[in-house]
């Protein structure tokens, strides 16, 4: 598998869901650091337009188009990025959803397997076509994308905390298969970014970081090789504090808190 995508000398990054905030300010820190880029989101045309207002030509980036909810569709992604740039050196799934669900709606049980398919399953498929490659390279950094909200469940958000929690778990699991590999793990654990999916919240968020300050710590954590980060710290240190909180405690002191916006329910007369 090496003899067929050799190192180049410029490093290549491979980032999902990179057409708007998380992703698109990874992309371009990653870029001011001298990488080529392979770039995935399902606006692909939207993200091509980015990137030539960027000035990034094909020589150093590349777009392509896939679902990660769809896992044929994000792992012929991978295939065509390493047959066109060769194996990257960091792969970030950062691409998810985040929906609030009530588990009392016949359609929100729907909206929770769709948030498990993209921020879980789709996070496993993002991996799955570079792992071989880099274990025989013996080198690379494979980064997922969590959340704060991995650490602790918040009513109304029930399918994005556990899906971010599944992110945390699935993540150790792989570092541990993978330990004397050369191939690194990365956790990351955002705490509120500005981005088009916070701005709809309906609460108040603490340590509110802009997406590039996030991507700025992101990219200094990926470089160290940091097995599981929270970014802010302070997000960290309030989620362990709440972590460790008696139950009774934790629910009264979330008694009344906005939830997160649901999808619209079809309406149905004859229900």
């Amino acid at each position: 598998m090496a003899a067929l995508y050799p190192p180049l000398a410029t490093p290549l990054v491979f980032i999902t869901g990179a057409s708007s905030g998380i992703g698109q300010a990874l992309a371009s820190r990653f870029a001011r650091a001298g990488y080529r880029l392979a770039l995935v989101a399902r606006r692909s045309a939207e993200l091509q337009a980015w990137a030539d207002a960027q000035g990034h030509g094909p020589e150093r980036c590349r777009v392509y188009s896939a679902d990660v909810a769809d896992t044929d569709s994000i792992v012929a992604a991978g295939l065509a990025c390493m047959a066109a740039q060769g194996v990257p050196d960091v792969v970030i799934a950062n691409a998810g959803i985040s929906i609030g669900m009530d588990t009392a709606e016949r359609g929100d049980v729907d909206v929770m397997a769709r948030t498990f398919a993209t921020n879980n399953t789709g996070l496993a498929a993002t991996f799955h076509p570079f792992l071989n490659a880099m274990v025989a390279r013996g080198s690379g950094s494979l980064v997922g994308i969590a959340s704060v909200a991995a650490i602790r469940g918040l009513p109304g958000h029930g399918a994005y905390c556990a899906s971010k929690a599944g992110v945390v778990a699935y993540c150790e699991s792989l570092r541990g298969e993978l330990r004397g590999s050369g191939v690194a793990v990365v956790t990351l654990l955002p705490g509120y970014v500005d981005t088009p999916l916070t701005q709809k919240n309906r609460y108040a968020m603490p340590f509110l970081l802009s997406a590039d300050t996030f991507a700025d710590r992101a990219f200094d954590a990926i470089g160290a090789q940091t097995s599981y980060r929270v970014i802010p710290w302070q997000m960290g240190v309030v989620a362990k504090l709440l972590r460790v909180l008696p139950n009774p405690v934790y629910d009264r002191l979330l008694a009344g808190r906005p939830r997160k916006h649901r999808e619209p329910q079809p309406h149905n007369p004859g229900a």
